[in-house]
């Protein structure tokens, strides 16, 4: 039986429609830069997957920067937006935010991984204007923040607002204008499309600095030759991205839940989540000892992010959550857009057989 992968939130299993676009930018060739006939064909289709990705995303065309990627993205929105201003960082931010904001101020989530917004409130009015950091979705546990409620928050004290809306980007209803995000951060191999592209999307009126300068290429705002067959992908991948199809994820992934049987929870399970996170915390049991066993079952789970160079390490989302010495226990299982219906069936009886093999084990 071919093995079963349940680590969407990683990457999604690469879409048809993406590679029929990557291959026919491949063969047109040219540098969008160039003048001649073969760069103003690249050009041309540069600018209309800028345009369909802002169309598909709520922004203006001239307002999307092309980056390598979800990680840039972020770095550009922070380190741009953050000049001069206090930075203030959700407690489960992805590592690529982190990483861009060593010296924030670190805001709490709730028990079930929200957005504190009563603190959030707070540090707003007890300082200058401020950026604060804070994603759509988180990749561990899928839970969703309230993004309109946070942007009031953040006009009624005139700070910006960035959003990491890598995972639920193509998962839930999502737009630049409808978030009140003043940035929104994208990657295309999350959204099914190929790695080695990602974008940033600006609120009309809003312009950084670049964060890689070279040539004068995405406006000045990001310097480099753009990778045409990946941007090519990222937006075909988008498009094909529908939320709408995202009901038969949360009955498969809530098929799983149920099954799960007792002592094991989910983390986040009150809160809206996305349709195809589930993350999984089982006590007593290390998270790397029950992906080993998982993946010699064939089927394929991650322990947190996929960003730690193959280490499995405490989740800080947890941790932020209140798990205390059970962050170490949770593992994610994230459904792809081609998750078979079997999938729920075979994860747990894989996830059975597992908690006989370690319950035998310890007696």
């Amino acid at each position: 039986m071919a093995p079963l992968y349940l680590d969407a939130n990683a990457t999604e299993p690469l879409r048809p429609e993406a590679r029929v676009a990557v291959l026919a930018a491949l063969d047109l060739g040219g540098n969008p830069s160039s003048v001649h006939a073969a760069g103003r064909a690249a050009r041309r289709l540069l600018e209309e997957c800028r345009e369909r990705l802002a169309a598909r995303f709520g922004a203006r065309p001239q307002e999307v920067v092309f980056t390598a990627g979800g990680t840039e993205a972020n770095a550009l929105a922070v380190r741009g937006l953050g000049r001069g201003r206090r930075v203030l960082l959700g407690a489960t931010e992805h590592a690529a935010v982190r990483a861009a904001a060593r010296e924030a101020e670190t805001l709490p989530v709730l028990a079930d991984g929200t957005a504190d917004l009563a603190a959030l409130a707070a540090r707003l009015a007890a300082g200058p204007p401020a950026l604060v950091c804070l994603m759509a979705a988180n990749n561990e546990t899928g839970v969703l923040h309230p993004l309109a409620e946070i942007a009031a928050l953040c006009r009624r004290h005139g700070a910006l607002l960035h959003v990491d809306a890598v995972q639920a980007a193509g998962r839930v209803p999502l737009g630049l204008a409808a978030s009140g995000a003043d940035t929104l951060a994208l990657s295309g191999h999350k959204l099914g499309g190929p790695p080695g592209a990602g974008a940033l999307l600006l609120r009309p009126g809003l312009d950084l600095p670049a964060l890689i300068p070279g040539g004068g290429q995405e406006r000045g705002r990001r310097g480099g030759t753009e990778p045409l067959p990946a941007i090519a992908g990222l937006a075909a991948a988008a498009e094909a991205a529908e939320p709408a199809a995202a009901g038969r994820l949360a009955r498969l992934r809530d098929r799983i839940e149920a099954g799960l049987g007792p002592g094991a929870r989910v983390a986040g399970a009150g809160a809206p989540r996305l349709p195809n996170t589930t993350c999984v915390v089982l006590p007593g049991v290390a998270a790397e000892t029950q992906v080993i066993a998982l993946d010699l079952a064939g089927i394929r789970v991650s322990a947190g992010a996929a960003c730690s160079s193959g280490k499995v390490a405490r989740s800080h989302v947890l941790e932020a959550m209140g798990l205390g010495p059970d962050a170490a226990c949770g593992i994610r299982l994230s459904l792809p857009w081609n998750a078979p219906e079997e999938a729920p069936e075979r994860f747990l009886a894989a996830w059975a057989e597992m908690r006989r093999r370690l319950s035998r084990a310890a007696a």
